[in-house]
């Protein structure tokens, strides 16, 4: 397992009886994890006086109990130089995935070593946290979410980390068709990093099924790829897909045409009071020798 455990500003503190107990920056969220599926040891103050607490409601979705009043409604927490906007929102998540740095760290070093201008391609990229990591490792970053919302918070994100002047471009739109027009455009890219969906719908209506679209789409992206590519990375949070699929769509994709290495796994963050890792889903990546 890969685990992202470098972060000051974030700890898992404790988790258990499908909750988990996380401090971000200053405050402590109390939010549901369907994989948490032990007992907590020791329900003690510190999860009974959370600052806020997600809740699920039993026709579906949930919503917050803010305990502490002056809580904001966001504020920002670090991962070294790069910093973010935290907003617990009504889907209980709070606008960053912390076990993602393990990439972002993986990938700034790619980068830095490169010796050489890197454009890199972030679809699906939600608010921003790869396409911050990338601008500030020096990379040319294109930024691709179908969500208008996250790329507004993707775009202040990179000014909280004094990257307002970084070559980054945010695009609001489908990422299958933006990339087949890239195609069309015969621009290319380095770098390419995904992290799609198990079900989607774009701007205007357009469907996505990850068991269905996800290796044809590998293949398109696959065309818009420079002759000497760095990185491609793929981030599921999909129930039940494992890490051999990823291996398998790599190796009959990338690793095909390009040789290279592949490496496929669980990512997880460490939970402080057990000592135990907090699975988060999946990641399979591609790199150059």
């Amino acid at each position: 397992m890969y685990i992202a455990d470098q972060w000051k500003d974030f700890e898992v503190i404790d988790t258990g009886a499908g909750d988990k107990l996380e401090r971000w920056g200053n405050y402590i969220l109390r939010r549901p994890d369907p994989q948490i599926i032990w007992p907590i040891e020791k329900e003690d103050e510190q999860w009974r006086k959370a600052d806020a607490h997600y809740f699920r409601s039993s026709s579906g979705g949930g919503q917050w109990q803010i305990r502490n009043k002056e809580m904001p409604e966001r504020w920002t927490i670090s991962y070294n130089e790069l910093r973010f906007h935290i907003k617990p929102t009504s889907f209980k998540h709070t606008g960053l995935f912390p076990e993602q740095a393990v990439n972002w760290s993986w990938m700034m070093d790619k980068i830095r070593k490169a010796n050489r201008p890197i454009r890199v391609l972030n679809l699906f990229a939600y608010s921003g946290g790869a396409t911050i990591a990338c601008a500030a490792a020096g990379a040319e970053v294109c930024h691709v979410d179908a969500a208008k919302g996250m790329v507004q918070w993707a775009k202040e994100n990179a000014v909280l980390s004094g990257l307002e002047e970084a070559p980054i471009r945010y695009i609001t739109d489908d990422v299958f068709k933006f990339v087949q027009r890239e195609q069309r455009r015969g621009r290319q890219y380095d770098a390419i990093i995904m992290d799609p969906p198990s079900y989607g719908r774009g701007p205007k209506g357009e469907t996505w099924k990850l068991e269905e679209n996800l290796f044809p789409f590998l293949q398109t992206c696959m065309t818009i790829m420079s002759d000497n590519p760095l990185f491609m990375l793929i981030n599921s949070y999909t129930t039940g897909l494992s890490p051999t699929v990823l291996q398998h769509l790599l190796t009959m994709s990338m690793g095909s045409k390009y040789g290279g290495e592949i490496n496929c796994g669980e990512i997880g963050l460490p939970i402080t009071r057990s000592g135990l890792a907090l699975p988060c889903g999946i990641l399979g990546r591609w790199e150059s020798k």
